[in-house]
């Protein structure tokens, strides 16, 4: 029980100080990497910055990593993340490996319930989505596609110019 609630003023004291120490150089390290690192494009992005944050609170509350090695695992996390990234912009197998493809889920408005099935998206998920997007019905919608960072993204159709073009996106047959 002992130390449950207060375990003396170094452990604070540590925690302060590694904490702005271990803070400052995230910072830098993210300023050094570019605005692409802590972006949500995708769920590797989002695993990316979920494993910064898990790694800044064990520099700031396990007194058996040094500030030394939490920086360090802060730095192999953001030079992963930067050559991952670099190299899916050149390579675009790697890209398609890492972030997947966004699915086509209606398509000039019809639900396409394979993609849905697949995808694991309701019908009721894709009509508040057309809600939010401020559509009423799914037949004033040219697509609704799920992104590779988990958004459902609704494109309405343009009454004047005819159809959206839909580039990137395979348009499997109706179910």
């Amino acid at each position: 029980m002992d130390g449950l609630i207060f375990d003396g003023w170094d452990h604070v004291r540590r925690t302060l100080v590694i904490g702005v120490l271990a803070y400052l150089a995230l910072v830098a390290l993210l300023r050094l990497s570019g605005k692409r690192t802590l972006s949500k494009m995708n769920a590797f992005d989002f695993v990316v910055t979920v494993a910064l944050g898990s790694t800044l609170a064990t520099i700031l509350l396990d007194s058996g990593v040094s500030l030394v090695e939490g920086v360090t695992a802060l730095a192999l996390l953001v030079a992963l993340q930067f050559v991952v990234t670099w190299t899916s912009v050149r390579w675009p197998w790697l890209k398609r490996a890492v972030t997947g493809e966004p699915t086509l889920l209606l398509h000039r408005g019809r639900l396409l319930g394979d993609a849905m099935r697949r995808a694991r998206v309701t019908e009721e998920e894709i009509r508040a989505a057309a809600r939010q997007a401020g559509s009423g019905a799914l037949t004033e919608i040219d697509a609704v596609v799920l992104e590779t960072d988990g958004t459902i993204s609704v494109v309405a159709t343009a009454r004047e110019e005819g159809r959206v073009r839909l580039p990137g996106l395979r348009v499997d047959p109706p179910a």
